[in-house]
């Protein structure tokens, strides 16, 4: 018996998680082992207490192996977890809003001259000029209706597109709203058809300032074998619920239970598999009421565990007064949001930049 209980594998560890001394973050290991046996981490004898087992161990690298060991009667016993350090992590939050399609449809209904005077960008922009948050926006190809496509967008706002790029950028993000979970048991045909099929239309209409890689699938369902694929794509965090429902973890990418358990907990983990880390959504706008937002987030605000990112969504359907479950209060919600993380130090940031809109890690 020997098993690393913390840190889990492929835990994303912060200043928060240890004392940062000399460029290292020092961080205790424990564990459970055989009674009386002598344990190392990394080279260093852990002191025992029962079956578990507690070390030192000096993390300075972006990923560093951590490896205890053991001397049993049947030789030598090891078990060897990976984690990372996200060296120049700092207080942050991105904001993803899924389900896009409807605005662009009012577009070339209503053919405003200024993409900021439809409904919903007007919306967003002043969010963005009053608090500075990014807009992911992540978009269908078609309406559920079919009666509006991507390729039937007209290109004559590409440089007010352009413009927007600052704080507005567009992404992949399903065919149709429906079916649910169109990619829970995807091709890798499929999702490559679907997902340049948006690409080439945003780069013809929007232009290469406005697309962004894909941080979230439709429905957070997609097969762990395709994730190379998308971070062939530039994707580099994948946001998920990660909820637990019935007998199974929902909206989670597949993960099995341990992962999915320690996500409902801890706002990241590392797929070493991919290169991509998960990302726990922290709150749903549209089914937030606006009394419950600032305590939804101050649960995460004040978690060590997740306060250093905060992972923001909503879905645009809800903006709009034909949708059959408008939210009236959708705006003020999300800007009682923005003006508690403004206000508690927390900086927007483009998740697949860097390590999770942070400095890339330099040894």
């Amino acid at each position: 018996m020997l098993k690393i209980c913390s840190p889990f594998h492929g835990a994303v560890l912060t200043c928060r998680d240890g004392v940062v001394a000399d460029g290292k973050l020092m961080i205790q290991v424990q564990g459970t082992a055989q009674l009386g046996a002598v344990v190392k981490v990394n080279g260093v004898e852990a002191v025992r207490n029962g079956e578990l087992f507690t070390a030192p161990v000096a993390i300075s690298q972006f990923r560093t192996p951590i490896v205890a060991e053991m001397e049993s009667g049947t030789g030598k016993v090891t078990h060897a977890i990976e984690v990372v350090w996200d060296k120049n992590s700092f207080k942050r939050y991105r904001f993803s809003i899924d389900d896009n399609v409807f605005f662009l449809r009012n577009l070339m209904q209503e053919k405003p001259k200024c993409i900021n005077d439809n409904l919903y960008l007007k919306q967003l922009k002043k969010l963005h000029d009053e608090f500075g948050v990014k807009f992911t926006l992540n978009l269908f190809y078609e309406t559920p209706e079919k009666d509006f496509n991507l390729s039937m967008m007209s290109p004559e706002w590409k440089e007010q597109f352009q413009e927007n790029a600052e704080w507005m950028r567009l992404t992949w993000h399903a065919h149709n709203e429906f079916p649910d979970r169109p990619y829970q048991y995807a091709t890798a045909e499929q999702f490559e058809k679907d997902f340049e099929q948006i690409h080439e239309e945003v780069l013809r209409f929007a232009g290469e300032k406005c697309w962004i890689p894909p941080s979230i699938v439709h429905w957070c369902e997609f097969p762990p074998e395709l994730f190379p694929l998308l971070y062939k794509k530039g994707a580099r965090t994948l946001s998920g619920y990660f909820i637990k429902g019935g007998e199974r973890y929902d909206i989670s990418y597949e993960m099995d239970k341990e992962r999915c358990a320690y996500l409902e907990t801890h706002d990241a983990l590392m797929d070493f598999a991919s290169g991509i880390c998960l990302s726990r959504v922290d709150i749903i706008f549209n089914n937030t009421p606006v009394e419950q937002v600032i305590p939804t987030l101050k649960r995460s605000v004040e978690d060590p565990a997740n306060a250093e990112y905060i992972d923001l969504l909503t879905h645009e359907q809800y903006f709009w007064p034909f949708y059959f479950n408008f939210r009236p209060d959708h705006y003020e919600r999300i800007a009682t949001g923005l003006k508690y993380l403004n206000e508690n130090g927390y900086k927007p940031i483009w998740q697949h930049e860097g390590f999770r809109g942070a400095p890339e890690f330099n040894a």
